[in-house]
């Protein structure tokens, strides 16, 4: 059997007062006798009355409510941020909404729609391309970008990413200390700043230790597994056949793209790690059970989302809060699809 909602109204006539004097009791405004904010409190406690935090809110002239915006809820990426920031946004009270736009159009008609409102207190934005995005944004309005958005200009704006290019500089250095020298990297779509970074890692990297590589070993994909696997016939050719002036190792800006490449030179007989060593980035759930088993940097997406709603609740609660860029650090995992040279 379900369990009838207790009102404020109930603990009103329990504590024999009326419903505005149990208002001001929860939400601490106004004078309230020091007998009479007894009676309420003990008729709460005896009901088992919970206020709504949203009311609480609304009644101090705030809704308690931020929104957060991706391009879709699927991608293991969007949806891992997503889910740190919900847990924060509980704990300090809030309630985090999640819409989707896939385009600009869909992201400038949303952001019109949740600001329109006057509900939103803030936003939280995840999008590779929210440099060209920031503009949709009222100057005034509380912003944090996750995975992205540092250079957007936007006077408000905070953002939280992963330390892009540490991280790439980290991957191609385990390369390096396991004796290859000829090392590829197949990058994201190259107008994206964390591929901007991740390219820049990765030939500081290499900048130290041997000459850079041939204009050919940096090949563009677009994130997905296919492109990895396109990108093994620009590396070593439609035959697969293995040659002396080709990379012994491939450094894929993200797993899906390491996958795909790891599938090509599968499906060419290659043996795997002794012809070529992979390595690639975030550490997606399934990166131990491929074959072989993905050596990887970590991504921390939860610590992402947690820190971006922590810095958008800051902006929300103090507009002069001065920008905050945080930059979450990668972590080796070393597995078995490198191996020394």
């Amino acid at each position: 059997m379900s369990r009838v909602r207790v009102t404020i109204r109930d603990v009103a006539a329990h504590a024999g007062v009326s419903h505005q004097t149990v208002s001001r009791v929860i939400n601490d405004s106004g004078r309230v006798r020091p007998q009479t904010r007894q009676q309420v409190e003990a008729a709460i406690v005896t009901l088992g009355y919970q206020p709504s935090a949203v009311a609480r809110s609304m009644a101090r002239g705030r809704t308690g409510i931020v929104a957060c915006i991706a391009p879709n809820l699927t991608d293991y990426t969007f949806a891992s941020i997503i889910n740190g920031a919900q847990t924060a946004a509980r704990e300090a009270g809030y309630f985090l909404l999640s819409a989707t736009a896939p385009d600009a159009a869909g992201f400038t008609e949303l952001v019109a729609q949740l600001l329109g409102s006057g509900r939103t207190e803030g936003l939280m934005v995840i999008d590779p391309y929210v440099d060209e995005l920031a503009r949709d944004i009222p100057s005034e309005f509380p912003l944090v970008f996750a995975g992205g958005g540092a250079q957007s200009g936007h006077p408000l704006a905070h953002s939280v990413v992963m330390d892009d290019e540490s991280a790439a500089l980290q991957a191609t250095r385990h390369l390096l200390g396991l004796g290859h020298e000829r090392i590829a990297c197949i990058t994201g779509p190259t107008t994206e700043k964390c591929t901007q970074m991740r390219t820049r890692g990765f030939v500081r990297a290499l900048s130290t230790a041997v000459s850079p590589p041939p204009a050919e070993w940096l090949v563009e994909g677009d994130w997905s597994a296919e492109s990895g696997y396109g990108a093994f016939a620009q590396l070593f050719g439609a035959d697969g056949e293995k040659r002396e002036d080709v990379p012994t190792a491939v450094f894929a800006q993200n797993d899906q793209m390491a996958v795909g490449l790891l599938r090509a030179a599968r499906d060419h007989g290659w043996e795997l790690p002794q012809k070529l060593s992979v390595i690639g980035i975030d550490n997606i759930p399934l990166a131990a059970y491929f074959a072989p088993p993905l050596t990887t940097m970590h991504q921390d997406f939860a610590a992402i989302g947690r820190e971006a709603v922590k810095l958008l609740i800051e902006a929300v609660e103090n507009l002069d809060a001065p920008q905050q860029h945080l930059q979450v650090p990668a972590q080796l995992i070393e597995r078995r699809s490198t191996m020394r040279y």
